[in-house]
């Protein structure tokens, strides 16, 4: 038996939702016997994702299993995922099926990607094809570009929640932490975004921060690609965490931060005078890849308001060399549809199948 939805519940404000009830082939929407479960993928605090496969179209799924407990029901960032994913429609974003709910567990179907960001470049250490950082970022930036537009904030951006098909296509996912933006701008909670990719600003305890808050994280992944490890990988906490973006950016002032000391957590004691420094010193392999630098540096700026916005990074000269069709596709359209776009191998990759032909007395598939 199905739990009906309490009174507050946005998902009751869509009329194509309120209990999934749509038919195809007689199986239903809404029912946990419409999906078959394979395999468990991975298992968090709250919830354990599962790869499976749809009874309704033979589609592969991944089924979110979200645990309720009997006294508090619906997890609030539950219902805030699922009511805006209904409202997002775009290639870069994870395309979320359908919604079970029964007394003991929410479940999310979304369509199945085959890994994420932070695996992939797990298994591709060294940092990635300079073509595939263009062909994921530029999908990455489509995709933040379309919910910025929607006026929405994901605000937990990470390798871990950019998903990547086997065609090398990237989505954003894991809207939990996702807010409306208010128009006029409000205030919101500063315990966002793993701490790596957290900006100074919300580090410093800022709440009324905008889209600068994800062009920030996007701006850490982008360099944790070409690199192959995050820039700003601290360990204790949010000082040293500081202490690490101003030891790369040169510790602000007032002058080139307006605003800076009245944040709630500046101490200016807390940090030595630093001066700025190229990203390139930092991170070596940004200045083989042209424009990478410039555009890094445009996105990792300290003060907010001074980061670029995720339509003018598309814009960008480090995107040049990808055809020009891209920008005329739509929102539903892959990048991959484009002639000619499309994943490139990666060096570790190459090297593995030059040592499998060469070992076996065979060719290569790549060289």
């Amino acid at each position: 038996t199905q739990r009906p939805w309490s009174y507050a519940d946005p998902l009751q404000e869509q009329d194509g939702m309120e209990k999934f009830k749509w038919q195809r082939q007689g199986i239903p929407f809404g029912a946990a016997t419409s999906y078959v479960h394979l395999e468990k993928l991975r298992e968090g605090s709250c919830a354990t994702v599962y790869k499976g496969i749809s009874r309704i179209d033979g589609q592969l799924v991944a089924l979110k299993v979200i645990r309720l407990e009997a006294e508090e029901g619906v997890p609030f960032t539950a219902i805030r995922e699922a009511s805006l994913l209904k409202r997002l429609k775009h290639a870069n974003v994870v395309l979320l099926h359908d919604i079970i709910q029964t007394k003991e567990t929410l479940t999310f179907v979304f369509e199945y990607m085959h890994t994420d960001l932070a695996h992939y470049m797990g298994q591709h250490p060294g940092g990635l094809n300079s073509c595939n950082v263009m062909l994921f970022m530029f999908q990455f930036l489509h995709g933040l570009a379309y919910i910025h537009q929607q006026h929405i904030l994901h605000r937990d951006l990470k390798p871990q929640n950019l998903l990547i098909s086997c065609l090398g296509e990237l989505k954003l996912a894991d809207f939990g932490l996702a807010r409306a933006k208010s128009i006029p701008r409000q205030t919101y909670s500063s315990e966002v975004v793993t701490l790596w990719y957290r900006p100074p600003d919300v580090l410093l305890g800022a709440t009324d921060y905008s889209s600068d808050l994800d062009i920030w994280s996007a701006g850490c992944i982008f360099v944790e690609m070409i690199q192959g490890q995050p820039i700003f990988a601290g360990t204790s906490g949010t000082h040293e965490q500081l202490a690490k973006i101003w030891a790369v950016l040169g510790v602000p002032t007032e002058d080139t931060w307006p605003g800076l000391s009245k944040l709630p957590n500046y101490n200016p004691e807390l940090v030595a005078s630093r001066r700025p420094q190229r990203l390139r010193v930092i991170c070596d392999r940004l200045s083989r890849v042209p424009a990478a630098e410039d555009l890094a540096s445009r996105m990792l700026t300290a003060f907010p308001r001074g980061r670029i916005s995720s339509q003018d990074a598309l814009l960008h000269g480090f995107f040049s060399p990808l055809p020009p069709q891209l920008y005329q596709i739509s929102a539903g359209q892959s990048v991959l549809t484009v002639p000619g776009v499309r994943l490139q191998p990666e060096i570790c990759d190459l090297f593995a199948s030059y040592r499998k032909g060469h070992l076996s007395g065979g060719s290569s598939k790549f060289w």
